[in-house]
C-alpha cells in the first residue's frame, strides 16, 4: 500500500496566491514548450439525462509531478464535480487527489495571465472583462499580477451582474473597475481584452481592436462556443495553450478557418514554445495578439502540484491508500 494525500475544495481554497498560481503554470508552460507531454481534452456526453464527462492530462517531468483533470457536467443535476489525481512522475506513485472546484478559476487565470504576460505590450494598463462570473474573477486578479493596471471596464448583458461584480473587485484589486453598457465601450480604448463567457456568437467586434491590443479567450473550448469572430482571428498572431486542440474544439479558429478568413497554419507557436523561448512572442507594438485558453492538463497539474507542497507544509489534507497492482490483482 502506499498513502496519498485528499485535499478538500475547502483546504484548497486561499491556500495560493493569484500570483504563486501564475508563477507555477508559468513554469508547466515552460516544460511543455521544452518537449513535456500533454494531450487536449477528451468528452464524452449522454443524451438522457444530458451531460458530458470530461478530462485532460500532463507529465511535468522537471516538476516530477503528472495528472490532469476528470469533471462531469450536467446531467440530473446540472452542477459540476471536478477530480484532480496528481501522481508521482519518476515513480507513478499517487500523491495527492484534490477537490479541483475551488482552484479552478484560479489556475486557469493564471494560465490566461501567463498569455498575457508573454504577448501583451509591456505598458499595457487598461482592460477590457467580457464576463462577470468566477472565471472572470480569476482571470482578472491573475492578470493583475503581471501588470500594472490602472483601468478595467467590465461588461456582462446583466446590468445587475457587471455593477456587482465591479464593485467586489474594487475592494480586491488596485486599479479602478468599472461596469459599461456594452463590450464595444469596453474594447474601444483597451490594451488587454479578456473573454470570459460561455457565449456561441462572438462577444465583440474584431473591428473594434485598437493597433497592439492583447486579447486573451478562454471561453471557447467546444466547436460551436465562439467569443471571438473572424476579424480578430485574421488581425491577430494568435497562440494557443495546444496545437493539437485547435481543430478540435477552438469555436473561433474553426469557424474563422471555415469561412476563408485564415488559412489552416494560421497558428503561429503554442503558447508554450513563446514561454521557453522557442518561439517569439510579442514582435512589435503594433500586432494584435491572441491567445487561445481552452483547457489543458498543464496548468491543473502544475497548480495542484503547488497546492500539495503547500498543503504538507501547513499539515493539510487526510490520508488515503491505495494498493499497487503488484499487490491487488495478484491477491497477496
Amino acid at each position: 500500500m502506499t498513502e496519498a494525500v485528499f485535499l478538500t475544495s475547502e483546504e484548497v481554497a486561499g491556500l495560493a496566491s493569484p500570483a504563486e498560481y501564475v508563477e507555477a503554470v508559468r513554469e508547466g508552460y515552460r516544460q511543455r514548450g521544452e518537449g513535456a507531454p500533454a494531450r487536449p481534452r477528451s468528452k464524452l456526453t449522454n443524451a438522457d439525462p444530458p451531460g458530458m464527462l470530461t478530462d485532460y492530462s500532463a507529465i511535468l517531468p522537471e516538476t516530477g509531478a503528472m495528472g490532469g483533470y476528470m469533471y462531469a457536467a450536467g446531467f440530473a443535476d446540472e452542477d459540476a464535480w471536478f477530480m484532480t489525481p496528481l501522481f508521482d512522475s519518476e515513480s507513478g506513485e499517487p500523491l495527492a487527489l484534490l477537490d479541483g472546484a475551488s482552484m479552478n478559476p484560479f489556475k486557469t487565470g493564471a494560465t490566461g495571465a501567463v498569455g498575457t504576460d508573454a504577448l501583451a505590450r509591456d505598458d499595457a494598463k487598461t482592460v477590457a472583462l467580457i464576463g462577470a462570473g468566477s472565471q472572470a474573477r480569476g482571470q482578472l486578479r491573475a492578470i493583475d499580477a503581471v501588470r500594472d493596471l490602472e483601468s478595467v471596464w467590465v461588461y456582462s448583458p446583466t446590468k445587475d451582474s457587471r455593477e456587482e461584480f465591479a464593485g467586489e473587485m474594487n475592494e480586491q484589486i488596485d486599479p479602478s473597475v468599472a461596469a459599461v453598457a456594452s463590450s464595444a465601450a469596453a474594447v474601444e480604448e483597451a490594451d488587454i481584452v479578456i473573454t470570459a463567457t460561455t457565449a456561441s456568437e462572438p462577444v465583440f467586434d474584431g473591428d473594434l481592436l485598437a493597433e497592439g491590443t492583447h486579447v486573451t479567450a478562454m471561453g471557447q473550448y467546444h466547436p460551436n462556443k465562439r467569443e471571438l469572430d473572424a476579424r480578430t482571428i485574421e488581425r491577430a498572431k494568435y497562440v494557443p495553450d495546444l496545437r493539437e486542440r485547435v481543430e478540435q474544439d477552438a469555436g473561433s479558429y474553426i469557424a474563422a478557418l471555415d469561412e476563408g478568413a485564415i488559412s489552416d497554419d494560421h497558428v503561429h507557436a503554442e503558447l508554450g514554445e513563446v514561454v521557453a523561448g522557442e518561439a517569439p512572442g510579442r514582435e512589435s507594438d503594433d500586432e494584435i495578439t491572441v491567445f487561445d485558453s481552452g483547457g489543458t492538463g498543464i496548468e491543473t497539474v502544475a497548480s495542484a502540484y503547488m497546492l500539495y507542497e503547500k498543503a504538507k507544509d501547513e499539515g493539510l489534507g487526510s490520508e488515503i491508500s491505495f494498493a499497487p497492482a503488484s499487490e491487488a490483482l495478484t491477491g497477496r
